[in-house]
């Protein structure tokens, strides 16, 4: 706070609240006058609309209606000034009007979108239940509990349940496709353990391949940078690599004797599992 909004009297200590007084009464006319410039700017309506439709996002009807109320009447007890007397205002009361309709859009779009799921997954469910309540010679699983539930409620017809219909739905629902939906999830798993790499990704290990069948065994950098470009991880690249030359890749002749040095250290490794060294050496010997 500026020091000259501040009066501090320290001859008179018994005069506390008079004091107080004086020290933020100069803060409280500055406050007053800041919000009087803005409620006269000719901006001052459309930033009180914009704030509004922020409060309006997700509210209920009534809600709605009172701030559109509110809104209103502020709005007509503003009298505005011309622009241009104060620069700084101006600039301020443009900016802040943007980033509210900014945000407004920002609020809005997940709230449509959760508005358009629902609606979608609500137009499901009662096609689901429509298909099941015409559906004849449907076998219900646990007939005598449903006819029990029926009994209780028969015997109190007083008493309404508001949650019975969708009970009622959901246990149809259950029933009828409990089986397919976990075929469903075994399935999913299944792909999901068992599944390929993606088509791009795979494309990319293939030209990789294609530059280097001589030799293709990438170096640790190389792995990184094919794991960068192609989204998977070092294991998933060891791994396709791996398989990849067992299944495809026969290394040539020449290659068969190939002496482990510090260049080819995973070829060495391989080529040790697959095709052993022999270590009878009397024929180099003699």
């Amino acid at each position: 706070m500026d020091r000259g909004l501040i009066m501090f009297d320290h001859n008179n200590n018994n005069d506390s609240d008079s004091n107080n007084k004086k020290m933020f009464l100069p803060y409280n006319d500055h406050v007053q006058t800041c919000r009087a410039k803005l409620m006269a700017h000719p901006l001052f309506p459309r930033l009180l609309a914009s704030y509004v439709n922020c409060q309006k996002v997700g509210a209920p009807p009534d809600v709605v209606a009172r701030l559109e109320q509110a809104c209103t009447v502020a709005a007509g007890n503003c009298r505005t000034v011309a622009r241009g007397d104060d620069p700084g205002l101006d600039q301020f009361m443009e900016a802040y009007c943007e980033m509210l309709s900014k945000y407004e859009q920002e609020l809005t779009k997940p709230f449509k979108e959760a508005m358009v799921f629902f609606s979608r997954i609500e137009s499901q469910l009662k096609a689901l239940a429509a298909s099941s309540s015409s559906s004849d010679g449907y076998e219900l699983v646990g007939q005598n509990e449903c006819s029990k539930e029926i009994e209780v409620v028969d015997m109190n017809e007083n008493y309404i349940d508001p949650q019975a219909e969708e009970k009622e739905l959901k246990g149809q629902l259950l029933r009828k496709y409990s089986g397919y939906l976990g075929s469903l999830k075994q399935e999913f798993l299944k792909k999901k353990k068992n599944g390929k790499l993606p088509k791009e990704a795979r494309q990319q290990l293939l030209d990789w391949w294609s530059r280097h069948y001589k030799w293709p065994y990438p170096s640790e950098s190389q792995k990184v940078a094919l794991a960068e470009s192609t989204g998977l991880d070092l294991k998933q690249i060891n791994n396709w690599f791996i398989n990849q030359r067992k299944r495809h890749w026969k290394p040539s002749e020449d290659m068969q004797f190939v002496v482990m040095d510090a260049a080819h250290p995973h070829y060495y490794l391989d080529n040790l599992i697959c095709n052993p060294f022999s270590m009878d050496c009397s024929s180099t010997l003699f």
